[in-house]
């Protein structure tokens, strides 16, 4: 404790009066005696507690298991190391009250060593540092005990050097708590990058069933449940996040961020089949191909409402349900599929419901082939006319085969809509009612609208 050696005396101008200007003498460096006095106390008393220190010790790990629960667990658990612990904290600081100087960078890297391993062991910060404060107050009570015994009447010089023995203290519980942060910081990095090394291998379809138990733990899922994959792209962070938070709302979900694309890893419930459309409609929120631009969605009953997305830009795709987290990076693939076919502009696919469009997307030069193999033959009309045709086709499909439904959209008398779909079979060779063909020409224009979209 170096602050003891501060000189305390204070130099005034003799007499009162003021000092004269000019250059100031050299202050005298004299101790003051009772400074001198104070540290011939306490280092006779520090001496005594020195060389009784294991005494010392198992006076302060008793304290420690009687105070401090989190030290009791770990005093029962390894009591040898505890106590080695302990001897040497102590004996760092109370050869510090006698050689400031010679002790000090030790016994601050032994209190360092400390709040770092002991942040690896996960004993709380507060238990530590109250374990600290107890062997404070535990040397301080020493110091007292045996001056007392041995000379009572210096007692009263203590006084002097208590603040330099609390400053002590404080400074140590200080580096404790910095070398237990900082470990800390390094502990929490670590899971956060093993987590996502897991979460990423488990997306990717890379896993090892020997590390499926872990990932399980560390996701806080279960590794046998039902899972489906939200796969999330949005211009701003706001948007990303609103999606974020209506597919993950009410369930138990991991998110995966992404460079381009966040994933979230949804766990069903039992008596739950799907993720419902809760956000940018999904499902039927978003429409894929189908119609001259993909203003339709083929298939569906006629009519089919789009629902504006609830999310801005955000383009959300979800996948179909799996079984088991060995199944997710099957899902990331279904939600990416998903997630192709959402608009540019915003919007939500629930794959369950596109799964026609869901083949020709993730078979792009098959799907171009059979529009080639389809439409193609339309491609020799003047453009307003193939739009004609297609608009037609799409809109009967899309309303179940009725001439007078499609009419109805089209604005048209149902004889021209059966007119424009002869045409159609005359220039392609098909038959709209010839189930092969129907199923050809829904996926072709389905594979149109999305290339085209």
């Amino acid at each position: 404790m170096h602050q003891a050696l501060r000189s305390r005396t204070v130099f005034r101008p003799a007499g009162g009066v003021p000092a004269s200007p000019g250059p100031r003498p050299h202050p005298q460096h004299v101790r003051p005696l009772i400074d001198a006095d104070a540290l011939r106390v306490l280092h006779r008393a520090a001496r005594v507690l020195l060389a009784d220190l294991p005494d010392l010790t198992d006076r302060l790990v008793a304290a420690l298991q009687d105070q401090e629960p989190a030290y009791r667990a770990a005093v029962t658990s390894d009591p040898a190391a505890i106590w080695q612990e302990v001897h040497r904290s102590l004996r760092h600081s109370v050869s510090s009250l006698i050689d400031p100087r010679g002790s000090r960078d030790a016994a601050r890297r032994c209190s360092w060593k400390i709040g770092a391993t002991r942040a690896e062991q996960g004993l709380p910060l507060d238990a530590l540092l109250h374990a600290f404060r107890l062997g404070g107050s535990l040397v301080w009570q020493g110091l007292i005990e045996e001056t007392c015994r041995t000379a009572p009447e210096d007692v009263r010089l203590l006084v002097h050097i208590a603040a330099d023995v609390w400053n002590f203290v404080d400074e140590h519980c200080t580096l404790v708590a910095d070398a237990y942060r900082q470990v800390e910081r390094q502990l929490a990095w670590r899971r956060e990058n093993r987590l996502r090394v897991l979460a990423g291998a488990l997306l990717d379809g890379a896993s090892r069933i020997a590390d499926l138990p872990e990932t399980a733990q560390a996701l806080d899922l279960p590794e046998e449940g039902r899972y489906v994959v939200v796969a999330v792209t949005a211009g701003c962070p706001s948007d990303g996040a609103g999606a974020r938070a209506a597919h993950g709302r009410g369930r138990r979900v991991y998110w995966h961020t992404g460079v381009e694309v966040d994933y979230g890893i949804v766990l069903l419930g039992e008596n739950e089949r799907e993720i419902e459309a809760e956000a940018g409609g999904v499902g039927g929120g978003a429409s894929v191909g189908g119609g001259v631009g993909g203003s339709r969605d083929v298939g569906s009953p006629c009519p089919t409402p789009a629902v504006p997305p609830a999310s801005g830009s955000a383009r959300t795709g979800v996948s179909t349900a799996v079984s088991g987290l060995a199944a997710v990076g099957d899902a990331r693939r279904l939600a990416d599929i998903a997630l192709d076919m959402c608009p540019r502009t915003g919007g939500a696919i629930r794959l369950t419901e596109h799964l026609p469009a869901a083949l020709v997307v993730s078979t792009p030069d098959l799907g171009a082939a059979l529009v080639e193999r389809v439409l193609g033959p339309l491609s020799g009309l003047e453009p307003a006319d193939e739009a004609v045709l297609l608009d037609t086709l799409a809109t009967w499909l899309s309303c179940d085969g009725s001439a007078q439904r499609a009419g109805e959209r089209l604005y048209c008398h149902r004889n021209t809509v059966l007119n424009r779909l002869r045409r159609y079979e005359q220039l392609t060779g098909r038959s709209l009612s010839r189930p092969a063909d129907l199923v050809e020409i829904s996926l072709a224009l389905t594979a149109r609208g999305l290339h085209t979209r």
